[in-house]
């Protein structure tokens, strides 16, 4: 899958449609004890694709004191992976990873699984989410002297754990990771060892499972089903698990603190099939869609999701109001992203590559249409046009989600806050910019009091500008994008 040109006429057709969205960095998964590990790793990075799209990587060992096989390149996992390459990547114990990419971050550099050779060993990593103070630890590791080969914040793990002067994998594991501060749920692989972590927040999801012997680590519970692992527990916030020769060992190395799990992994990020905190992704949208109906009825004929984000929320909501709720968006899922426009220009293409509306469900109704979010609402103000030329008599936008008026700094590719549309306007601007009759969002209290929500802590920065961890202005970068150079194409 390659990225337009900048000179492409799609080039910048595509980047406005994909930066209208938030996007996930990457999913992690691990296997340790199973004879087809690099089978069972594709598949599992298979079920995490949604997680990210740039880049796939597994790297594969066959016990302590042997070379890793890796394999990395950019695109799909089933572009990146086939039978002839899966052979060549033996071994009991892999880790893999998927990545999503920005427009400075798109390159084999920043590939996944990092790898290094260090006096103990080969190590292998896989990281999701964000460090705050990847940038000053990097500038201190390069003024001794250190060589970073990519531009991805997950190496500075990778080089703090080469460096320390701890014994075990776990020990230095633990050295490092106390050094950083942000979000990481990570799978390590130290020749026969396979071990896993979640920061002390606990930002991003971990989940460990059983599979024929093996222990399996994976971003998702989807990825367990697929592979017919069972699910054993979530990784707490704050533990690293060890896992060598079939046994499991659990340690609390960081200091404990108040659990900030990111809410949007359950809005929107997760797949709906997931399981996180003791409640399917699926049953908590759902619930979101309920109480955005009670928070903001409107008479209706039809309720309508914008594919796919908005299909979970709008069930809830027309079940709630007892209105028919009807997919009058059909949405393409084939497009790559190297479309390319006709020489006479068709209004609103972009959109049109993806949802086309049902005329028949649509003509004459008052339309709901449902989604979880709005960033920047270029692309809802042309579906929401697009409703109304397939003959919709009002059209209501509904949000699953409060407005969105800051960045992400722990994971997730988000624009700046200047760029969020719900920092820069009211509700009633951004129905006014929408072109709908009308525009609600659930209510902060009514995400804060929604299922899962009420039995762990959560992050809810983007909505509340309440950031758990302490981030320095001018000391973060955009997410993948992270050490970009001076010149490149900002996102």
């Amino acid at each position: 899958m390659t990225l337009p040109k900048a000179d492409d006429p799609a080039h910048a057709l595509f980047e406005a449609h994909r930066r209208d969205r938030f996007h996930d960095e990457c999913g992690v998964f691990g296997i340790q004890g199973h004879p087809e590990a690099a089978n069972i790793t594709y598949l599992g990075l298979y079920a995490l694709q949604h997680r990210g799209q740039e880049s796939a990587g597994i790297v594969t060992s066959g016990g302590a004191g042997r070379e890793h096989r890796v394999h990395r390149a950019m695109g799909l996992v089933a572009d990146v992976f086939n039978e002839s390459i899966l052979q060549k990547l033996p071994g009991r114990h892999a880790i893999g990873h998927v990545r999503y990419s920005t427009a400075g971050g798109s390159q084999i550099a920043n590939a996944q699984p990092f790898c290094a050779t260090t006096d103990a060993g080969p190590i292998a990593i896989a990281h999701n989410g964000n460090l705050v103070n990847a940038i000053p630890i990097r500038k201190e590791l390069e003024g001794r002297g250190a060589i970073f080969s990519s531009t991805a914040d997950s190496e500075v793990i990778v080089q703090l754990l080469a460096r320390s002067r701890e014994s075990s994998p776990e020990e230095r594991l633990i050295d490092a990771l106390s050094r950083v501060k942000g979000a990481f749920s990570l799978v390590v692989l130290a020749g026969d060892a396979l071990v896993a972590a979640r920061d002390p927040k606990g930002f991003r999801p971990l989940s460990l499972g059983r599979l024929d012997g093996a222990w399996v680590v994976a971003s998702e519970t989807c990825a367990l089903d697929l592979i017919g692992a069972s699910h054993e527990r979530d990784l707490e916030p704050g533990e690293l698990v060890v896992i060598r020769r079939g046994r499991i060992r659990s340690l609390r190395p960081f200091r404990s603190e108040p659990e900030t799990f990111c809410i949007f992994e359950h809005i929107y990020f997760a797949r709906p099939d997931s399981s996180m905190n003791g409640q399917t992704v699926y049953e908590f949208r759902k619930e979101l869609g309920r109480v955005l109906a009670r928070e903001h009825p409107v008479p209706a004929d039809v309720v309508v999701p914008v594919l796919d984000s908005g299909n979970t929320a709008a069930v809830g909501y027309a079940e709630e109001a007892s209105i028919p709720y009807e997919q009058a968006l059909i949405r393409n899922h084939y497009v790559r992203r190297t479309f390319i426009e006709p020489a006479q220009s068709i209004r609103h293409f972009g959109v049109k590559v993806k949802h086309n509306a049902v005329k028949g469900a649509l003509q004459g109704k008052r339309v709901i249409l449902v989604d979880d979010s709005i960033v920047r609402g270029t692309t809802l103000s042309k579906i929401v046009s697009m409703v109304r030329n397939a003959g919709a008599r009002e059209v209501h936008v509904r949000i699953s989600s409060p407005p969105t008026i800051g960045p992400c700094h722990y994971g997730i590719d988000t624009p700046t806050r200047d760029e969020l549309i719900a920092h820069l306007n009211s509700v009633e601007e951004i129905r006014d910019i929408l072109g709908a009759d009308s525009l609600g969002y659930l209510t902060l209290e009514g995400l804060r009091t929604t299922g899962a929500t009420l039995k762990r802590g959560f992050c809810d920065a983007c909505f509340s500008d309440e950031y758990p961890v302490e981030v320095e202005v001018g000391k973060v970068a955009p997410q993948l994008s992270l050490f970009r150079s001076v010149g490149e194409e900002d996102d």
